[in-house]
């Protein structure tokens, strides 16, 4: 493959005036990708450290009383850390694995993409996960369907197994004392406890769940967030390579939807529509024609089914904006 970095043409056989894009070289920087990264490692391990630590006690997986992001408690015994080994690695590659759909698939149709800048944070999860960026033009609708679906799948196939697997392994919480943060759970979760009969007696929210299975869960929320059908998320992507015309439309709808949701289910659901309306449903013009072929057409379904079932309209319970305002 030819290094999509180097002046580009696109010709046209037209007698018209050639549209040209230019490309300019740009340096990949691998030492702030490698240094993300390590700090995110760093974080993640914090986090996944004091999940493994509750989860070891049967106490809840984010118990109220703990900090929000526990440095402090992790550096008092650094060993700590080697505990949150499984919920770092696991939340890791189900991260790397996304963005690295969408920068293979980037590579597979010669646009220039960086590698994945991941993002530290002292959350909750130990971060706000990772993106790439696109620096060269999008050539076609099969293009930007492509790049746009590859990621949300490879994450969906990284954190099924994963989920599959913690939930064989997950055991009845214990109900004495304060509950923590409550968490909601998508349809994808519900599916799979139903395969195993013997513990049908129990609900999810009865469940002590591992450190890992608290990564495929944020995995799985991670892809539904993507998969909002607006803007220039992969879910606006994949909309705008179906119906250019409609993008706009459907990305408005979305911003719409979400703002009874913030302030019913979970506040965070308003700062997606902020983000909509930011980015004001504009998506960078790409080709209409060729029109998408009938199989990446039927792909589109397999976006939609995975939206539904990694989607937890509440996440995290009573935290709606009726609710923190009470």
């Amino acid at each position: 493959m030819s290094d999509p970095a180097v002046p580009t043409e696109l010709l046209d056989p037209s007698p018209f005036p050639q549209e040209v894009h230019v490309i300019y070289p740009i340096r990949r920087r691998y030492w702030l990708h490698l240094l993300l990264f390590l700090a995110t490692i760093f974080t993640t391990l914090i986090v996944g450290a004091r999940l493994q630590y509750n989860f070891s006690l049967g106490l809840p997986q984010f118990h109220s009383d703990a900090d929000l992001f526990p440095l402090r408690w992790a550096l008092e015994q650094p060993s700590r850390l080697i505990l949150g080994i499984p919920f770092s690695v696991t939340l890791l590659s189900i991260l790397l694995a996304h963005e690295m759909g969408h920068f293979v698939y980037a590579q597979r149709h010669r646009v220039y993409a960086t590698l994945p800048f991941f993002l530290p944070a002292p959350t909750l999860i130990g971060t706000f996960g990772a993106f790439i960026r696109i620096r060269s033009p999008i050539r076609s609708r099969a293009a930007l369907f492509d790049i746009g679906i590859a990621g949300p799948i490879a994450g969906f196939v990284v954190a099924v197994p994963v989920l599959i697997f913690s939930l064989m392994n997950a055991w009845p919480a214990h109900t004495s004392g304060d509950s923590g943060l409550a968490i909601g759970f998508p349809l994808i979760f519900d599916a799979v406890w139903k395969m195993f009969p013997a513990h049908s007696h129990l609900r999810l929210d009865q469940l002590s769940l591992s450190p890992s299975a608290i990564a495929a869960w944020v995995g799985m929320f991670a892809t539904a967030l993507n998969l909002l059908p607006g803007g220039q998320l992969d879910g606006g992507h994949i909309i705008y390579a179906l119906t250019p015309r409609w993008h706009r439309t459907i990305s408005r709808l979305t911003t719409l939807a979400l703002i009874p949701m913030g302030i019913f289910l979970w506040t965070g659901w308003l700062l997606w529509a902020v983000f909509l309306l930011l980015s004001l449903m504009r998506h960078p013009p790409v080709p209409e024609y060729p029109p998408l072929s009938p199989a990446r057409k039927a792909l589109a379904w397999f976006a939609l089914l995975m939206f539904v079932l990694s989607l937890a309209p509440e996440p995290f319970a009573g935290a709606g904006l009726l609710d923190v305002i009470k």
